[in-house]
């Protein structure tokens, strides 16, 4: 009979930490709509997207598909600088614009195949491994570039056809913010609707028993690893557009809120499991927090600290509450 009792208790507890990202930023949206009066301006708002939450949003989704494998890749901004190192060689040697892309989308690639050779070739943690990735690729980038010098493209050596995708429009919408919302539907289409995802998600919850299924859980692993700096040189590939010059780690900047919005994303899912909604809904928190602390007049560094807080609360929020919902 107490059994039963608990059964509604459970079930609020269980959907309010399910909830409580959604109640973070419908609260962090209310405070600066409230303490800054250009913060719901469409001007803004559009600003948020395009120059906030799509990057981030691309990266971030690719590290989801390494966390719900039960990983994490550090070398996500490696990724993003091989891609844009490869397509500005590849301009600047005058080399037509789509075979620079496939350069650049190649040079991701890379990163991704080393680090599944580490991973599922040679058995290193994804921790390690795509650490040891992380430095090798920052070390590497210093070599080619004489010292981590910038590699401009000159303005009339960019193509007009590569420069849609970081200032262009499609049908009248920002081209990174059609790419981004194409990225995160194929995203969440892969990792709920196909047999690599669940065998994706599988392998996180518990890799043995995938193990033990007689699936090829190296391939899979390998090819989890690729996909994600696939997905981060597409990133890559839309910096080089936008600023139009190649500089040497500059992707891992990046890296922490990726890892930090992949997390948060884990509270909107009941078992607390990566998802691709939650994701997308941990950028955009993010993503407002940036832009609202910037508006309201923080400087940079009192911003890292509130997004810090902000992870951490959300992050704790979720986590405690689904522990004692289940324990209700």
């Amino acid at each position: 009979m107490p059994a039963q009792s608990s059964h509604p208790v459970a079930a609020v507890l269980r959907g309010f930490a399910r909830y409580a990202l959604v109640a973070a930023f419908a609260g962090v949206f209310a405070i600066f709509a409230a303490i800054a009066p250009s913060f719901l301006s469409g001007a803004n708002l559009l600003s948020v997207l395009v120059n906030n939450f799509t990057l981030l949003a691309i990266v971030a989704i690719a590290m989801t598909f390494a966390v719900s494998a039960g990983g994490i890749d550090l070398s996500v901004g490696t990724a993003i600088d091989f891609s844009s190192f490869a397509f500005v060689s590849l301009v600047l040697a005058g080399q037509p614009v789509p075979l620079a892309i496939l350069g650049g989308l190649a040079g991701g690639i890379l990163v991704g195949l080393f680090n599944a050779l580490l991973i599922s070739g040679i058995g290193i943690s994804p921790f390690l491994a795509t650490l040891g990735t992380l430095f090798v690729g920052r070390s590497a980038q210093q070599l080619l570039t004489n010292g981590g010098n910038p590699v401009y493209l000159p303005p009339s050596g960019i193509p007009e056809a590569f420069r849609l995708l970081g200032h262009g429009t499609i049908a009248g919408v920002p081209a990174p913010l059609v790419i981004a919302f194409g990225i995160i539907v194929v995203a969440w289409l892969i990792l709920a609707r196909t047999r690599f995802g669940r065998v994706n998600l599988a392998t996180g919850i518990q890799a043995s028993v995938v193990r033990y299924s007689g699936l090829a859980l190296p391939r899979y692993t390998a090819a989890t690893y690729v996909l994600v700096s696939l997905i981060a040189a597409v990133a890559g590939l839309i910096v080089t557009s936008t600023v139009t010059v190649y500089i040497p780690s500059s992707g891992n900047a990046f890296l922490l809120n990726a890892i930090g919005a992949t997390f948060i994303g884990t509270t909107l899912d009941p078992n607390g499991r990566p998802n691709i909604p939650g994701t997308v809904l941990g950028v955009l928190l993010l993503s407002i927090v940036a832009n609202g602390l910037l508006l309201s007049g923080l400087n940079f560094y009192w911003q890292q600290v509130a997004t810090g807080l902000l992870i951490f609360t959300v992050l704790a929020i979720g986590f405690a509450n689904r522990k004692a919902g289940a324990r209700a």
